[in-house]
């Protein structure tokens, strides 16, 4: 990176207003969820009658199904249907399939009815609210969404009559007098709590409802309670065709009492349609998120399936880029090492040791000391050893310090090393040996965690392996390697000079010089047996500012090869694996992860929390499973495995907050400042105190 780009990033300021907008929009997601679960699932619970042990009063065993009034247990006052009426009513909906077809019937028979309807329901159809209405019949309150009153508490009985009103108010500009309490059928059923519920209904100034027993003869007249079935209409059909009955209308023009429905304010009106439209929304949001969980779910698992079958593929492929192929040359060629350090004294020396001990013997190394502040030039500069040149330069930017290394380099195949890595003895002669083959231009090493102690090195152990370095496998086998990582690669010092050097256009440099090879017409591959220990964050505010300029930095290379998938060859097979690759499974899942962790939890809450948390588990089974391969794969121990269930409340947290920040920082123009790690030197110290698991490793 060049100086004035530098200083230009640090003068920026990274984004904060998008947080609070993540906040706010996870804050309305949940809030909606939240309600149409309690609409939908959560009522389900408040459908079950509590046993009556109190029974209802002697009144009201005597009274007829209208209610109109009631004073007290001996002061209730009643009404029934006169002769030969009948008022037909039907509780729940408005359902968009029997609704219409219980009104084109009545009107064929020019009859009326009186329609209890749920609130939510009316929300979800408020076409069919005003169709009722227009065509002559009489809409009452069957609470919001079907709760038994007598089991609920007060605040959500209120909430229930007034969530109903408002939705009339919104859907037909009424409110009404008529409530149908569910689960009563006859008044004698108004016993116990129900009955204490109905009082302080009539007490807001209701007419309660009830029923005639369905056996009662219509010419003595009856209030005749439906619901919106197959089996309503069918018995609908036989009432109006029944020769006791003379008239088929409403509660209250049956009893000759004043319209049920009050027209509300054009202030009630507009709150009832702002409550439709989050209802609409919420709905909405939730069948969108079912399809889209479904189809995540199933972009996770063919991920999984991906990485483990062509992981197997690497492992069985013809050895065309390994050494001791039969025809394949050995590389002995000489191999420059450059070594880019800005502020790397606690690791700066381990790193050169490691490479001065390679089983390679022709090697140069190049230390560039980008303006380093500390002893990292001295330090390299006192290793006494004629194949270590140190190079000293103005703070320029790691970019920068890797192209004033290629400029210096004696030979043919230079290996890119970050300050902090130490290389097995085995890995420089194992790295170079796929340059056999002229069509290579670039190899990826294999790069491991060396300081693994504690949660945190653990989660990016687990992350290295089952992650990149999976990745890497399946990415050779696509032949759509996206990133040679700066910890151990080697490449072609023309194809380096071909594309340019090492471009200082993003802050990920190793992926967009990856990337320009692609398109230049190389192939990458990845040598797993070149094993390098790289010092990984031991803080999470560490590990935030190394991915989040990860991140930063792929998303501007992507941004800068996306014209690659329109591209033949080489070139465009690449772009359109890979590309596609990052784009979904490294962009597109993490910005859905927060909602659809919302939406877990919305499943724990209102749906099955035991069919929810066994999807989770099978998710997370397949995932060790697929972690234990991999761990396999690289000869590690599967005792790493115990940490990775908490690394889903953490640290995946955390790498979808990167993303989000990432793309939010990049849509908005923010230029991202430098972040550079506090080295601690332990990824060799932690080598050095397993001297037998390295001498495992460097004899594979």
């Amino acid at each position: 990176m060049s100086r004035s780009v530098r200083r230009r990033h640090a003068r920026s300021r990274e984004p904060r207003r998008h947080w609070r907008l993540l906040a706010l929009s996870l804050t309305v997601v949940f809030a909606a969820l939240l309600f149409e679960g309690w609409t939908i699932h959560e009522v389900d619970a408040a459908k079950s009658r509590i046993p009556c042990t109190r029974p209802a009063p002697e009144a009201v065993d005597k009274s007829g199904p209208v209610l109109r009034s009631i004073g007290g247990d001996d002061d209730i006052r009643s009404s029934a249907m006169p002769a030969r009426t009948v008022a037909l009513t039907y509780d729940g909906g408005p359902d968009p399939y029997w609704t219409p077809r219980l009104l084109d019937l009545l009107r064929r028979h020019h009859a009326h009815a009186t329609f209890f309807l749920y609130g939510a329901q009316a929300a979800r159809h408020p076409e069919l609210v005003r169709r009722i209405l227009d065509e002559g019949h009489e809409i009452g309150s069957n609470t919001y969404t079907g709760a038994d009153l007598g089991s609920s508490s007060r605040v959500r009985t209120a909430m229930e009559l007034t969530l109903t009103q408002q939705t009339l108010a919104g859907t037909a500009g009424i409110r009404t007098d008529l409530l149908r309490m569910p689960l009563t059928t006859q008044v004698d059923t108004l016993c116990g709590a129900e009955w204490a519920a109905a009082r302080r209904a009539a007490a807001d100034g209701y007419v309660l409802v009830a029923a005639d027993r369905p056996d009662r003869d219509p010419k003595y007249g009856m209030v005749r309670q439906l619901s919106q079935t197959d089996l309503a209409y069918e018995e609908t059909k036989d009432l109006l065709g029944n020769p006791h009955a003379d008239r088929f209308t409403t509660v209250t023009e049956a009893l000759g009492t004043p319209s049920a429905h009050t027209r509300v304010s054009t202030a009630e009106r507009w709150q009832g349609r702002a409550l439709i439209w989050t209802t609409t929304a919420g709905h909405a949001f939730t069948n969108a998120m079912t399809w889209v969980l479904l189809a995540l779910g199933l972009l996770g698992v063919l991920r999984l399936v991906m990485l483990t079958v062509f992981a197997r593929a690497h492992v069985r492929r013809l050895t065309r880029f390994r050494p001791g192929s039969p025809w394949l040359r050995e590389v002995n060629a000489p191999v420059t090492v450059l070594v880019p350090a800005y502020n790397e004294e606690a690791g700066i020396e381990s790193t050169v040791r490691s490479l001065l001990a390679s089983t390679h013997a022709y090697i140069e190394v190049i230390v560039i000391d980008d303006g380093s502040t500390d002893q990292t030039a001295d330090l390299a500069t006192w290793i006494d050893d004629h194949r270590v040149r140190v190079i000293r330069q103005p703070n320029s930017g790691k970019a920068a310090a890797l192209n004033t290394g290629l400029a210096h380099a004696s030979y043919d195949i230079v290996v890119m090393v970050d300050a902090d890595t130490v290389f097995e003895p085995d890995a420089l002669y194992r790295l170079i040996q796929p340059l056999a083959h002229p069509a290579v231009g670039a190899v990826s090493g294999n790069t491991k965690v060396g300081n693994r102690r504690g949660l945190l090195g653990r989660w990016q152990h687990l992350e290295y392996v089952f992650g990149f370095n999976l990745d890497r496998r399946m990415f050779e086998v696509l032949e759509c390697m996206p990133t040679v990582p700066g910890a151990i690669g080697a490449f072609r010092r023309d194809a380096l000079m071909g594309v340019g050097g090492v471009s200082e256009d993003t802050l990920a440099e190793d992926t967009d010089l990856t990337m320009a090879l692609w398109r230049a017409g190389w192939r990458v591959v990845y040598e797993e047996s070149a094993i390098a220990w790289t010092e990984v964050p031991t803080s999470l505010r560490q590990l935030w500012r190394q991915r989040y300029r990860w991140c930063y930095g792929t998303l501007q290379a992507m941004w800068k090869h996306r014209g690659a998938t329109l591209e033949v060859g080489t070139a465009g097979r690449f772009a359109r694996r890979g590309l596609t690759y990052l784009m979904l499974f490294q962009v597109v899942l993490p910005l859905m992860a927060p909602v659809v962790d919302l939406f877990a939890l919305y499943g724990l809450l209102f749906t099955d929390p035991v069919q929810a948390l066994g999807v989770w588990l099978v998710f997370l089974v397949v995932q060790l499973l697929c972690a234990g391969y991999a761990l396999r794969l690289d000869k590690e121990k599967l005792r790493a495995l115990w940490s990775m269930p908490f690394q889903l409340f953490v640290y995946r947290q955390l790498m979808y907050l990167v993303v989000i920040q990432s793309v939010f920082a990049l849509l908005g123009g923010t230029r991202l400042k430098w972040h550079r790690m506090q080295r601690a030197g332990t990824a060799a110290a932690e080598q050095l105190r397993q001297p037998v698991a390295a001498g495992e490793l460097s004899s594979r």
